[in-house]
């Protein structure tokens, strides 16, 4: 039998890096590592606004369908944009919407179905249509748009985004809203079957009856960068180099096996 000669070293951590196995994985490695580079480049990209709307766009009044259409979500640049309805209000759909401040003080808003003109299916726009700090004359108010709803109005408003439902608490009517939501007046509102609705509403620029007029002030102008994205951006260039990481350190950890396993094999040498 032939003895097989000991080697005089054990493998050197590059030996093993450069073995075509872990070759092969460094190559694997690259790919993963290129990919999650390009998810991170794309975040970039999406990060910065290179043509963001300007803020003085959305004071030129447009009709509501060159904005948005029923259904759908308003597209954030158009948050707060001008726009101008014709219609006619539905009776006994007038409901008041409380925690909403004028230039400051909290008050309450009258609210009602306004139902377009034109429109190839019946389609409504929850609209706000005053303002007033008395509870009791914007309930006196709704009970008057409801008892003789006017028709065949042309308004000018602010649309903007649905806040959100929030139900009221057990001690206070069904009806009560502390957020404008046409999801929620939707629920409320009469002859709804088969019915289109806008899913942001308007604020009105004129009043209805004795309420004073809303005052919503144009948008501000916000940065074109979107942080959110740029911190993904960041996570996608960790991921990359945990790539080349998790490469180094399998390898590392068999180059450790092995020389392990050479001192128990040759301890004579190790020892040397």
């Amino acid at each position: 039998m032939t003895s097989v000669e000991a080697p005089l070293f054990p493998p050197t951590l590059r030996e093993v890096l450069l073995r075509p196995r872990w070759l092969g994985i460094l190559g694997i490695a690259l790919i993963v590592a290129g990919v999650f580079a390009w998810l991170g480049q794309w975040q970039l990209d999406m990060a910065i606004d290179e043509d963001p709307v300007p803020i003085e766009v959305t004071e030129e009044v447009k009709p509501i369908a060159d904005v948005v259409s029923p259904g759908q979500y308003l597209p954030e640049p158009y948050v707060g944009h001008r726009v101008d309805v014709a219609g006619s209000f539905i009776a006994d759909d007038f409901l008041v919407v409380s925690s909403r401040h004028n230039e400051g003080v909290e008050g309450y808003w009258v609210t009602g179905q306004l139902r377009l003109a034109d429109t190839e299916v019946p389609t409504s726009l929850a609209v706000a249509v005053g303002w007033t700090d008395s509870r009791e004359e914007a309930d006196s108010v709704a009970a008057q748009l409801n008892a003789d709803a006017p028709q065949d109005v042309a308004l000018t408003g602010r649309i903007i985004s649905d806040e959100g439902v929030m139900p009221p608490r057990a001690s206070q009517p069904i009806t009560e809203m502390v957020r404008m939501s046409p999801a929620q007046l939707l629920g409320f509102w009469h002859d709804a079957d088969d019915l289109a609705v806008y899913r942001p509403y308007m604020a009105s620029e004129s009043a209805l009856g004795s309420l004073d007029m809303i005052v919503a002030n144009p948008p501000t102008e916000e940065s074109s960068v979107n942080w959110l994205n740029i911190f993904y951006a960041i996570e996608w260039i960790v991921f990359a180099g945990f790539a080349f990481f998790m490469w180094y350190r399998l390898a590392k950890d068999a180059w450790e096996k092995e020389v392990e396993q050479f001192e128990e094999d040759y301890p004579e040498i190790a020892t040397a």
